[in-house]
């Protein structure tokens, strides 16, 4: 068995990996990044926020993510067949970046994954991290791996980074995953060309349509390529029967303003399933050990959060790691720093992901109104803006305000939409082609 000695183990070369990687070889440390597949390898989640592009820049591969990307200047929500709301980045609050980009996972996680090599890590594909060992002051010490070929590694190391995404390493082998008990959907998704686009810059803005079972994504990249799926509620997506492209052809037909821009389209990768994702570890940090992006917790993916809060979390965890390493003592005091100020977003974006199916939040997304800057406070929430900014997180309380009185007026309707999202959570769904092992 061969072993490395190094500061750091960052497991999993996706963005959150990749971005922790990299920042802390900058600063000096000896890291090694294990990642178990073989860049390029398909990813779901290909719709960038606002607030990405800041840590892009930070990085140094904004120009490069602006070369593969598509320019994404907003998100638009269709009201009926033919009307839809366009809610533009530019009008949010402070906007650093009033647009984003969307971009194909396979090419934008090899490029992140390129550039934490370039910065001097020591980044290995096709290794599969199988154990953490832990020495008798309770910090890991050690990993277990094996290579594609069957060879054994450990890995001896000062501080781990869990970057393993919905594999959850850390959450799987301490028994720290639990399943959602607020919210489950699943999903089912593929890619198409020949798909109709709208005109001028909007082009290349994402699409949420919401459906009687859920609601579904139009996201345009590159090459006439457009991302489409439909995340359902799990005793819709059991009602599936034959092929999963005809129950995925069925779904977008049922939405007349979505079924319409695909008469000249053709499917060019495969259909995916996946099925409850929605889960959360009870714990982000340890002696010796963080996790960050999908390894703690993923919700739901309709205001396409997941690539910002892993970098987010990355960049937060660099901070600790850094700083644990050089003065222990530190340790406690900065990760509950972290684990603080991300529970704090995560809680925006999980309370509008709770409710955004209902009648309610339908009603004030088709009817939006700028009143005390509310409006603009959504859409800088839409943007990813759900942290530090004081002023949007004011006018976010006064937007749970106006919901409140708002299911008052349309109490029944309220009603039967909140005891719907709470039956799907006890819904299993299985015959995930995507991530066995859901819990």
């Amino acid at each position: 068995m061969k072993t490395l000695d190094v500061d750091v183990l960052v497991v999993g070369g996706g963005p959150a990996g990749t971005t922790a990687a990299t920042l802390l070889a900058r600063r000096g440390h000896r890291v090694l990044l294990l990642e178990k597949s073989r860049h390029p390898r398909f990813h779901i989640g290909e719709s960038l926020l606002p607030m990405n592009l800041p840590i892009l820049e930070r990085l140094g591969v904004l120009d490069q993510v602006k070369a593969i990307g598509t320019f994404k200047p907003g998100a638009e929500f269709p009201v009926d067949d033919v009307n839809f709301n366009t809610f533009r980045f530019e009008r949010a609050i402070d906007a650093q970046f009033g647009y984003a980009y969307q971009v194909k996972r396979e090419e934008f996680d090899q490029l992140l994954f390129a550039h934490a090599k370039a910065n001097g890590v020591d980044a290995r594909e096709m290794v599969k991290v199988d154990r953490i060992g832990f020495g008798g002051d309770g910090r890991p010490n050690e990993a277990f791996a094996t290579d594609a070929d069957g060879n054994a590694l450990r890995v001896r190391m000062r501080y781990l980074v869990d970057a393993s995404g919905r594999d959850t390493l850390l959450g799987a082998q301490l028994k720290l995953k639990q399943k959602n008990t607020l919210h489950q959907s699943a999903a089912i998704f593929s890619h198409f060309t020949g798909v109709t686009r709208r005109d001028g810059d909007d082009a290349g803005n994402i699409t949420v349509q919401r459906f009687s079972h859920g609601w579904m994504w139009l996201i345009p990249l590159r090459g006439d390529v457009m991302s489409i799926g439909a995340v359902c509620f799990p005793d819709y997506l059991k009602t599936r029967r034959g092929d999963n492209e005809a129950f995925l052809m069925r779904t977008l037909e049922s939405e007349p303003s979505a079924w319409n821009r695909m008469e000249n389209a053709e499917r060019v990768a495969p259909v995916h399933v996946t099925g409850n994702y929605s889960y959360t570890c009870t714990r982000m940090t340890g002696p010796g050990w963080v996790m960050v992006g999908d390894a703690y917790a993923f919700v739901d993916p309709v205001f396409s959060s997941g690539v910002y809060l892993g970098m987010n979390s990355a960049e937060q965890a660099a901070d600790v790691v850094d700083g644990a390493l050089r003065d222990v003592s530190r340790e406690k005091a900065l990760q509950a720093a972290m684990v603080g100020r991300l529970k704090r977003g995560l809680k925006h974006f999980q309370w509008f992901i709770y409710r955004f199916n209902t009648p309610v939040m339908r009603h004030l997304f088709n009817n939006p109104r700028n009143v005390w800057q509310v409006e603009q406070a959504v859409i800088s929430m839409l943007a990813g803006d759900v942290f530090d900014n004081r002023k949007v997180l004011r006018r976010l309380r006064i937007f749970r305000a106006i919901y409140a009185l708002t299911a008052l007026q349309l109490a029944p309707q309220a009603f039967r939409g909140w005891l719907n999202r709470r039956r799907q959570v006890g819904v299993d769904v299985s015959g995930d082609t995507l991530q066995p092992g859901n819990p």
